[in-house]
């Protein structure tokens, strides 16, 4: 690269702010995983969409590679900057633009985080009900990029469902502005679903129009202790047809030690396999005795052995908190992380074989499993041995992800349900999509990036 390139992006932004202190290239050139040594050039924080799409042009003049960086809460290495690329933070454009209340939409800038966002829904009486444990340190632009689903996807959907319009500047430099909140907009190809998901491959999301929703009814949480891994569907049946779910989660017992380990409560005075956590509408006292219904048909036929009902917003949390603090108790260790999907029909045939294969290629490692089974995604976290070498470790879960690639084609599965493609399952990408897909994927890369700055070496 032009050693004077950065002279050049300072004497054309002058109040930029641009940092190059090793400090914060470690920083700023890493997300959650831990794999790559960050060795960004520089650290670019815009303080407005012009900034943004000067940048970008200047980029592509200079061959320079560019990062775009949220939270970098993420767990694929899709925001990792270890080439000497630009990471371009959305940290300072963190602001609320709009809110209309007749269209009922929030008008963000991309580097707010998803906790704020809520926030800002709540105090019009509104929600914005995509929701992880991450929510106080993601980003919704980071959001916007991995299409992130989190714990209500069973009643929401994904990040994609509430997206009415964004701009974008392009790898090209050119600022797109697509869709514009329209709910309904004819007139051709919706561009805005090409950027959602993209993982910052194709151009910077620099504003986001965010469709809410009323706020839910008073909910409960209930907790099972699931004795056998058939039960769990089982559940699920029982809990969907009477009771109306905004979520149903599921952690072994391997992911409640890690938890209680790492400070929270244990449930139960009996150790189970499973667990799930499931929260439901229960506005009145006819939904609470449905709940308690559903928990005694479950008891009756066996599929599950104990459970408990939150009767305050703390129990709730507290209950909530054996799921959601899974990730964050498991990070010391450096597991190395598998996000799957399958369709909910097959979960239970998927169930067997992967716990099959786990068994047999992990039977000296400690395999966590948590996650979205309502919607059809698992979490299955391979905990390293501190007496390994962690180059040892990796190579040898890469070799199990390969057979897992095969389980998956099996059932018509997908690599990654949530966390993107980025470094981490790059190798991956041709056992859940064709070779016209990618193709394809490549040519529409080749269109909004000519010069391939955006995010290179991550997807493809």
């Amino acid at each position: 690269m032009n050693p004077l390139s950065l002279d050049a992006l300072r004497h054309r932004l002058p109040e930029l702010k641009l940092l190059t202190e090793p400090a914060d290239l470690e920083h700023y050139g890493r997300d959650w995983t831990r794999r790559w040594t960050p060795a960004p050039l520089a650290i670019a924080l815009p303080a407005s969409v012009e900034e943004v799409q000067t940048i970008v042009r200047w980029a592509n003049e200079f061959g320079v590679a560019i990062v775009p960086s949220g939270g970098r809460t993420g767990l694929s290495g899709g925001a990792v900057a270890a080439s000497g690329e630009l990471v371009v933070s959305l940290d300072r454009l963190n602001r609320v633009l709009t809110f209309d209340a007749i269209d009922r939409t929030l008008t963000v800038q991309p580097g707010i985080a998803l906790e704020a966002i809520q926030n800002a829904a709540r105090e019009h009486g509104l929600v914005y009900p995509v929701d992880f444990g991450a929510r106080g340190s993601c980003q919704i632009g980071g959001n916007i990029a991995t299409n992130a689903g989190g714990i209500r996807v069973i009643r929401y959907g994904n990040t994609r469902n509430w997206i009415a319009g964004i701009k974008v500047i392009t790898g090209a430099g050119e600022l797109l502005d697509l869709n514009r909140g329209l709910i309904k907009n004819a007139t051709g190809y919706d561009l805005r679903h090409l950027f959602i998901g993209s993982e910052g491959t194709l151009g910077i999301v620099v504003e986001a129009t965010l469709a809410l929703t009323d706020a839910p009814p008073p909910s409960q949480v209930m907790l099972f202790a699931i004795p056998h891994m058939d039960a769990l569907m089982q559940v699920f049946g029982a809990c969907r047809a009477r009771l109306s779910l905004s979520a149903f989660e599921f952690f072994t017992d391997r992911a409640l030690h890690h938890v209680a380990a790492h400070g929270a409560q244990k449930p139960f005075a009996e150790s189970s396999p499973y667990y799930v956590v499931t929260e439901f509408d229960a506005a009145g006292e006819a939904q609470q005795a449905e709940a308690l219904a559903v928990f005694e048909h479950c008891l009756e036929n066996g599929w599950v052995s104990d459970g408990v009902i939150s009767q305050s917003e703390a129990q709730a949390r507290s209950l909530w908190r054996l799921r959601e603090d899974i990730t964050e108790s498991l990070a010391p260790h450096k597991p190395y992380k598998n996000d799957i999907s399958v369709r909910i029909a097959v979960v239970p045939a998927f169930l067997h074989d992967m716990q099959d294969l786990l068994m047999r290629e992990y039977p000296h490692f400690d395999v966590v499993w948590f996650g979205h089974i309502g919607d059809g995604n698992l979490h299955i976290n391979i905990v390293k041995p501190a007496e390994v070498d962690y180059a040892v470790f990796i190579a040898e879960c890469e070799r199990v992800t390969e057979l897992m690639c095969d389980v998956l084609a099996r059932h018509g599965g997908s690599i990654s349900a949530e966390h993107g493609i980025g470094l981490v399952k790059k190798p991956y990408l041709a056992s859940a999509r064709s070779a016209a897909d990618i193709a394809l994927m490549r040519g529409i890369r080749a269109v909004l990036d000519p010069n391939g700055i955006m995010n290179p070496g991550k997807l493809f």
